[in-house]
């Protein structure tokens, strides 16, 4: 078993694959002043196991077309639609966010929570807008400073992982070099990390161990998430996922 397939192991069971939350969500929702009493075609990119998908097709009345290119996490979407009664609202898209086939025009919103990096922010921001109707609304979570200064060790590690990492206000100036009018921004706390992704990631490790035994990769892995989960504990007060409300222009 390669490392992605290890990762997709450790990761499919897990209601989120990055920090966020259901207040938060709702947060972002309300600020993109999204109606329940108005029909929405909404492209919910990079939708994991679909924490965020599935609340937005309780809370909105909404088509949904939710796209990963992880066919198990589609699978996990698609058990937990059905088990939710919102199978009808959500379509499920197995594809790559740089090879969308949506048409121009084609979505009221456009919503990613902690994926956009996988093909850059900018990139994102400028590939995707032409899917968004004129005034549609996108809405993206990306790793932010949440200070202006910070040790050098965190400063290293960041511009190797994400060389695109950078302040709010560097990220607001970019949507708005790429044809979007900034609508709000707000920061994800630390709940959203600790109590939301890691602590239950950290919960499925003996399983996961258990499965995968005696396989170096596994052990690899999960060494990797210990690390990454001591560093955010330590460093937590310079970084966060921000997220932005936009409308395009």
């Amino acid at each position: 078993m390669n490392d992605l397939a290890l990762l997709v192991d450790l990761h499919k069971r897990q209601k989120r694959q990055g920090p966020g939350g259901e207040a938060e969500t709702l947060k972002a929702i309300a600020l993109a002043n999204l109606q329940k009493s108005e029909p929405l075609r909404i492209a919910d990119i990079g939708c994991g196991t679909g924490a965020s998908t599935l609340q937005l097709a309780h809370s909105l009345n909404a088509k949904i077309t939710a796209v990963d290119f992880l066919p198990e996490f589609i699978e996990t979407l698609k058990d937990k639609a059905e088990e939710e009664g919102v199978s009808e609202k959500i379509k499920t898209l197995e594809c790559s966010m740089e090879q969308l086939p949506f048409v121009e025009g084609e979505y009221d919103v456009l919503w990613s929570e902690g994926a956009i990096y996988n093909m850059g922010f900018e990139k994102g921001l400028n590939e995707w807008r032409r899917f968004l109707k004129p005034a549609g609304v996108l809405v993206v979570s990306e790793i932010t400073w949440i200070t202006n200064t910070r040790p050098p060790e965190v400063q290293k590690y960041w511009e190797a992982q994400y060389p695109e990492i950078a302040t709010a206000s560097s990220k607001i100036e970019i949507l708005e070099e790429s044809g979007y009018s900034p609508i709000g921004y707000f920061v994800l706390p630390e709940n959203c990390w600790l109590e939301n992704y890691y602590r239950p990631l950290q919960d499925g490790f003996p399983d996961f161990l258990a499965r995968q035994k005696d396989n170096e990769g596994a052990t690899s892995i999960i060494e990797a998430e210990k690390e990454e989960i001591a560093f955010y504990e330590k460093y937590k007060s310079y970084y966060s996922y921000g997220v932005y409300v936009a409308q395009k222009l």
